[in-house]
């Protein structure tokens, strides 16, 4: 297209205003009876074969599990809305409607729930949301027995710039679907009299209409939504929720104003942490230990977490930190065989452009490199402007994890979370209060595609990996006249640049939840998250039950809390996901049209053979809560506190195993387990490629790059063995 064409179409897109993003209709209708019952049927042939595996005559338990996702953006997120535009590679507008017709034919899920940011859920799309949900809930045949069942919710997006102000993100889902079971308006995180905060730097990307002028609409449509929300006025401040006018935004900065209005509305809910090691937006030094109060933590609706995402693993604690604090000065650790620390790499940067300074000059560059880097918050990596992410290595990032978070925070873990107990407060049982949650995994999806771990692949579509297409738009900055390369630039943290060229390294196609549920009906699903019976794959659906098996009222499930003074004995039983068929099921294509559902599923669904994954190993992990501040979180997570290798059988794999140890230890404990599958292909699996020499260094890293330097088709696969986790089994010393 010349030059004078694209001015004319600029020139004429001009006179057009943006324009809301109106969903679509549910095309799919619900799945057959036949198709839901092979299901169940294949879970009961499961169940059976791995009873025979463990020498018992008895069958597993009656429930069914059943497999959802409860954290799905559509682009009425701006975040989303962002990243699907042309120029960021992506595919325009991801409706309500597409999640729902996507879970039911695409991931064949049971449940998901939909968590738009609340920060930018004006109340059309709030109100367009609860539509929805009714809409797919209606689509799905009898309530008692629907094959898909959609929850309304969103997102409590909230950061801080330090670790005492940051509390994270949190999704809120509702049991109800009705006008008068659900609030009003969506509870943001702004803090009072603030700006639209973390989408403010979504105007500029509107701005990129001047680069792509063939999508100029687009761009267009997503000034409209900004437009909106710097006019959406802020609510009255302490009104009760149900006293508020219909069209403000309703701020809730902190946890403990988030749960009282929650209380004012009075509705079923449930309040779910996730992302929480996830350093991309979280402070280093950030921490559980300001949440464990019975101000900042209401365990009736906290009580799950979600312990992955299409962002990463946020399960696993390490004992080291990428940078210590002492006396009130920041002290940057060296290097260790697992961890390279950011700022001591910015300090290694520093030492190589050194060149003809004197000896002391340079070295006190590189510590004000160090100091410089130390206090970046959360993007040290750009301390150095003209620097590659191929120069940063893999700093800050946890090389033994599996898919580990970016940035990964080991405070902000949920097994570090699992060790800590108050010795200022005492929970209604009057025990040290502490963190009881079940584990749960999601996708954190931004396009509209609940449970996209189903298969590995379309890394563009199916992960959060979006990334400019221009060379021209480029995310780090250039040096400015008079700048010294060979000295570190101090950064206002406030301005919260993201390392968006190494984190597309750490993104995935996201887990799911799996509840053991009394039936297939809302209800029956809600009760089983609510207590705790659930737990979460890193995408694959592979079938877990953990059980102590003699507790003082019989076999109690993973989730369960119980108070005994005996040995504790438990069973694990798992059974692989079932090797993908390529394709899609005949079905799927009777149900959407071949232009759907190849936009939807980029041509590949969930399509099970009859042959599982086998199970290669079940860890036990077991976390003494602390009864003394000064206890190490270290010696009190044991992980892996038990190995069992598994024979490499389909069928799958049964262990038995107790801790001797608990009678006399005089110690509560929490026990949880991982089931492990054989080795397949990951996208990322290899997260940024590194090499190392003969002395265990890093030398080199290849990013796989969500931009224009990786070719969208390379979906930078590597050997990863996928797992499960189980919520724990909670088991007190009587007091």
């Amino acid at each position: 297209m010349g030059r004078r064409w694209l001015f004319l179409l600029a020139t004429a897109a001009l006179a057009c205003g943006g324009e809301d993003r109106l969903d679509n209709a549910i095309e799919g209708r619900a799945r057959s009876a036949t198709a839901v019952e092979a299901q169940a049927a294949a879970q009961r042939e499961a169940g059976v074969a791995l009873a025979a595996k463990a020498g018992v005559e008895r069958t597993l338990s009656e429930k069914q599990v059943l497999f959802g996702d409860l954290h799905v953006h559509t682009t009425y997120s701006p975040d989303a809305f962002t990243l699907a535009l042309p120029i960021m590679g992506g595919e325009g507008a991801h409706t309500l409607a597409d999640a729902c017709d996507f879970a039911r034919y695409c991931a064949e899920l049971d449940f998901y729930s939909h968590n738009d940011h609340a920060e930018s859920l004006i109340p059309e799309h709030w109100a367009a949301t609860k539509e929805a949900v009714r809409r797919c809930n209606a689509s799905a045949g009898d309530p008692a027995n629907q094959d898909l069942m959609v929850f309304s919710g969103w997102e409590w997006t909230q950061v801080g710039l330090t670790p005492e102000s940051h509390w994270g993100h949190k999704n809120v889902i509702f049991l109800g679907q009705e006008e008068d079971e659900l609030p009003a308006r969506a509870i943001n995180s702004r803090p009072y009299g603030g700006d639209i905060g973390l989408f403010k730097q979504t105007r500029q990307a509107a701005k990129a209409r001047f680069v792509d002028p063939q999508n100029w609409q687009q761009y267009q449509d997503l000034e409209w939504l900004v437009d909106r929300l710097e006019a959406w006025p802020e609510c009255p401040r302490d009104v009760d929720s149900k006293a508020l006018p219909l069209d403000c935004h309703e701020n809730a900065p902190t946890p403990d104003v988030l749960y009282r209005k929650l209380d004012e509305w009075g509705f079923d809910s449930l309040v779910i942490p996730h992302g929480t090691a996830w350093g991309a937006y979280t402070p280093p030094l950030t921490s559980w230990d300001k949440a464990l109060s019975s101000r900042n933590h209401d365990a009736d609706k906290v009580r799950l977490v979600e312990i992955m995402s299409g962002h990463g693993n946020s399960e696993e604690y390490r004992d080291w930190r990428n940078f210590d604090e002492i006396d009130g000065e920041l002290v940057c650790p060296q290097p260790t065989p697992d961890f390279l620390p950011c700022c001591w790499r910015a300090g290694e940067i520093m030492r190589e452009r050194c060149g003809d300074l004197p000896e002391a000059e340079c070295q006190a560059r590189v510590e004000e490199a160090k100091s410089v880097a130390m206090q970046a918050n959360v993007t040290p990596a750009f301390v150095f402007p003209d620097t590659s992410p191929e120069d940063w290595l893999d700093c800050d990032q946890c090389r033994d994890c599996f898919k580990p978070s970016f940035n990964h925070r080991p405070l902000e873990s949920v097994q570090y979370a699992m060790s800590l107990a108050s010795p200022d407060e005492l929970d209604a049982d009057g025990r040290p209060l502490r963190f009881r949650f079940g584990f749960i995994a999601s996708t954190d999806d931004h396009t509209s595609r609940p449970g996209t771990g189903y298969k590995q692949y379309a890394r563009k579509k199916m992960t959060f990996s979006p990334g400019m297409m221009s060379e021209l738009l480029s995310p780090r900055d250039r040096l400015e006249e008079g700048d010294d390369p060979r000295r570190a630039v101090r950064l206002d943290a406030a301005k919260r640049l993201m390392d968006s060229e190494r984190v597309t390294s750490f993104t995935y196609p996201g887990g799911i939840v799996a509840v053991h549920a009394d039936s297939r009906s809302r209800e029956a699903v809600w009760q089983a998250l609510r207590r705790r019976e659930v737990y979460g794959t890193s995408g694959p659906k592979i079938l877990l039950w953990f059980d102590l098996v003699n507790g003082p009222g019989g076999s109690a499930p993973m989730g369960s809390e119980v108070t005994m003074d005996q040995m504790p004995r438990f069973e694990v039983r798992a059974a692989g996901a079932f090797v993908q068929k390529p394709g899609c099921p005949e079905a799927n294509h009777a149900a959407l049209t071949p232009e759907r559902l190849e936009a939807l599923c980029a041509g590949e669904c969930d399509h099970p053979s009859d042959v599982r994954h086998p199970i290669v190993g079940i860890d036990v992990i077991r976390i003494r809560p602390s009864i003394d501040p000064k206890e190490d979180a270290g010696d009190l997570i044991e992980d892996h506190w038990k190995r069992f290798e598994c024979e490499p059988d389909p069928a799958g794999c049964a262990v038995q195993f107790v801790d001797n140890e608990y009678p006399g230890s005089d110690r509560d404990v929490l026990y949880y387990v991982r089931a492990v599958q054989e080795e397949t292909p990951a996208i990322n699996g290899a997260l940024l490629r590194t090499e190392f020499d003969a002395a265990g260094q890093a030398v080199s890293v290849a990013p796989c790059y969500g931009d224009y330097r990786t070719d969208p088709t390379d979906d930078c696969l590597a050997p990863a063995q996928e797992r499960a986790w189980s919520s724990p089994i909670f088991v007190n010393q009587p007091r």
